[in-house]
């Protein structure tokens, strides 16, 4: 019998182990140090964002960011419930309420359509997802911020690599989350970034950071000691991890292009099965350019998306379904609320099935082959 294919396999681009023995030779195996530094340049270099810095995950890259906008309970985060549960988790831990707005039937993104109706006088923000590498529509959901005096948080845990219309994703709204989990496209095993697209948040991101102390001015010359000075936690990853992250950042390009090789595979192989009504595939919008994170299809009935994960899984692949929609799991109806329908959310909890996707040598013709079989 055939070896099984995982749903994920880390990848490794080759200069990872040597990259982290330069980090132990250094004497530096703490957060921010040389290593660090390259990530954050890169970051920044990569997103336009005004400050990059690096944490331990995109869980903590969101909840610095509601540390941030000062919530307080009862304050109100707009955000889709088709995501994973740490994008409500960061705002509910400072006791605000997350409010959830249905997606969109196409790029299963936040449908912006309906933000708008679900703002009240305790709106603070809106909390995107660029669910797959595929962004939100941007100009309307920064628009509407615009108008309401509203903070824009870009979860783009799925998107590092990815744009809207030229514009990097993280980079766009007041502040992006990136993670680096060894499931996305460039990993570290766990990680994350915060991206600070304002200036004016700059210096309060780096004290919240450091444990709510001033310790990067420190650091930087600009103070004679450093001390507590606001609220904060130790957000910062160690040097081994950012050593790894490295490496993984030279190779971003060639990363890219390779899993949209097999993202287009899949995409051509699964045409018939779309025009037969079987699966839907996924859609990009054309302000967009996506980073092949991730390939999916829609059934039409969570029966037929249960057969498929069987008649895959017996022939050794697994494939995986991805969220139960946070505003039907116990959590979400405890400390969150629903603005309106949530149709497509519901539709895409039951429906959609994940197909693996990573490098090097992922034996993507045997799911193919395999998916095909199935929906004959």
């Amino acid at each position: 019998m055939s070896a099984p294919i995982p749903f994920n396999r880390p990848y490794m681009t080759g200069r990872e182990l040597w990259l982290i023995a330069q980090a132990h030779a250094r004497g530096h195996l703490s957060g921010d140090g040389e290593f660090t530094r390259r990530c954050h340049a890169w970051l920044e270099a990569h997103t336009g964002c005004r400050k990059a810095l690096l944490t331990h995950s995109c869980t903590a890259a969101l909840e610095m960011s509601a540390l941030l906008l000062d919530l307080a309970p009862g304050d109100e985060v707009i955000m889709p419930s088709y995501t994973f549960v740490s994008t409500a988790n960061a705002f509910v831990l400072r006791g605000a309420v997350p409010v959830f707005v249905d997606i969109r039937g196409d790029t299963m993104n936040l449908d912006e359509r309906l933000v708008e109706a679900a703002i009240t006088p305790r709106t603070k923000a809106i909390c995107v997802v660029h669910y797959a590498g595929v962004a939100c529509a941007m100009d309307v959901i920064l628009d509407i911020a615009a108008r309401h005096g509203l903070a824009v948080v870009e979860d783009a845990a799925q998107g590092v690599g990815a744009t809207w219309r030229g514009r990097p994703l993280g980079g766009i709204g007041t502040f992006g989350a990136l993670s680096f989990h060894e499931t996305k496209n460039i990993i570290s095993g766990e990680g994350g970034a915060l991206l600070v697209n304002d200036a004016a948040h700059i210096e309060r991101a780096e004290v919240i950071r450091e444990k709510g102390t001033n310790r990067s001015r420190f650091f930087r010359g600009e103070v004679d000691k450093y001390t507590w000075v606001d609220v904060g936690s130790s957000f910062l990853p160690g040097e081994i991890v950012a050593a790894f992250l490295c490496a993984q950042m030279e190779e971003v390009q060639a990363i890219t292009e390779r899993r949209l090789a097999l993202w287009n595979r899949y995409h051509e192989a699964l045409a018939d099965a779309e025009a037969r009504g079987r699966v839907r595939r996924p859609v990009i919008s054309v302000d967009c350019t996506h980073n092949a994170h991730m390939y999916y299809v829609l059934f039409r009935t969570l029966a037929e998306r249960t057969a498929a994960i069987a008649a895959l899984q017996a022939q050794g692949i697994r494939p995986v379904f991805h969220y139960v929609p946070l505003h039907s799991s116990p959590a979400g109806r405890r400390f969150g609320r629903v603005h309106g329908a949530m149709d497509h959310t519901d539709r895409a909890g039951d429906t959609l099935l994940r197909l693996p996707l990573w490098l090097p040598d992922l034996d993507i013709e045997r799911v193919v082959e395999g998916l095909l079989g199935h929906l004959a």
